[in-house]
């Protein structure tokens, strides 16, 4: 018999040896073991969480106050979310703009838009605003008034104080002996 040789090189090398498919097997697996890591994750849809508005600036405001053409101050403010609906309110004391004394103040509830939604102190009720804040749905104040007729307009010589919670509709004020109820507008 009579063997045909080619004029091609040696393929020795083609033939499998265990070696090479042992060596094969082994990049095979960790292809496919990393291509299951590598996996996205299972796709969920998601709705961005809303985002509270800002609370309302009292300076955009216009307060139901009587001042002779004097302007109005608002000299303290505070803001939260007081009806639970997760949008902030903003409290402000506001009263006429003076040159002298101390005149009444006007508390007020503003919601969007700035918009005048309760009054929790009238000016009618002669009091000052010391200081108020707004915590965990609750506005707390401390009120300054006058004993009598008599006590000079810049130097209060009385002081109670109040909060207001939200409740049934409307807030109600509690501290102070015969303080009522605020009224909404």
């Amino acid at each position: 018999m009579q063997t045909q040789t080619s004029d091609a090189p040696d393929l020795a090398h083609t033939h499998a040896r265990p070696v090479h498919w042992l060596t094969t097997a082994t990049v095979m697996a960790a292809v496919i073991a990393g291509a299951g890591l590598l996996q996205p994750g299972h796709a969920t849809a998601t709705t961005p969480a809303p985002h509270a508005a800002p609370a309302p600036d009292p300076a955009a405001a216009a307060f139901p106050l009587e001042c002779a053409g004097a302007g109005t101050t608002v000299y303290k403010q505070a803001a939260g979310d007081l009806d639970g609906d997760g949008n902030p309110e903003t409290v402000a004391a506001v009263r006429c703009a003076s040159g002298s004394g101390t005149p009444p103040s006007g508390v007020y509830v503003l919601t969007r838009g700035a918009r005048v939604v309760a009054t929790l102190v009238s000016p009618d009720e002669a009091l000052s605003v010391a200081d108020i804040e707004v915590r965990d749905g609750v506005v707390s104040g401390n009120l300054l008034g006058y004993s009598s007729k008599d006590v000079p307009r810049c130097c209060p010589d009385q002081q109670r104080q109040v909060n207001w919670r939200w409740a049934d509709g409307k807030f109600v004020r509690d501290g102070g002996s015969g303080t009522p109820a605020a009224e909404s507008v």
